[in-house]
């Protein structure tokens, strides 16, 4: 699953691969802010309180009735 963070006024922090080594890309409005080693970093350009991770529903509402259909099965 791609992990994803947004914030107030269009910033958004992915994780990346850059030059072999995973990093915090921060963007504001899909515009690159900075690559962040740490979290430390990415508390420079953002607050981080203001983060929120994305969860993908899509995903856990398949997983949930794909556990329906074969607990169901059992009833039968």
């Amino acid at each position: 699953m791609d992990r994803r963070w947004v914030g107030l006024d269009g910033v958004e922090v992915v994780p990346v691969v850059r030059a072999g080594r995973q990093v915090l890309r921060v963007l504001r409005n899909g515009w690159l802010v900075a690559d962040c080693r740490s979290v430390e970093e990415v508390a420079g350009h953002v607050d981080l309180a203001d983060l929120c991770e994305v969860v993908d529903l899509a995903a856990r509402r398949r997983s949930a009735d794909a556990m329906e259909v074969r607990t169901s099965s059992h009833h039968g």
